[in-house]
C-alpha cells in the first residue's frame, strides 16, 4: 500500500503500524512525534495503529533553541 510521509509517498505492507513505518524509516525513538491526518499519535499506542493505504503522515522533530 502507499501512504504520504511529509509529502513523500511511501511504500509499506498491508496492515502496517505506525511502529512499523518507524522501524522502516529507522527514526530514532526520542525527539520525534508522529501525526496521521494531522492528529498526534501517542507513542504508547505506535503498535496499535494500523496505518490505511492513502493515509498522511507527519514526522515531527524536536528542536532545541531559542
Amino acid at each position: 500500500m502507499v501512504i504520504t510521509v511529509n509529502n513523500k509517498e511511501t511504500e509499506l505492507s498491508q496492515g502496517s503500524t505506525i511502529a512499523d513505518l518507524a522501524k522502516q524509516l529507522q527514526l530514532p525513538e526520542k525527539g520525534i512525534a508522529l501525526a496521521v491526518h494531522n492528529r498526534i499519535i501517542p507513542r504508547a499506542q505506535w503498535t496499535e495503529q494500523t496505518l490505511q493505504p492513502n493515509d498522511s503522515i507527519v514526522i515531527i522533530k524536536a528542536a532545541c533553541g531559542g
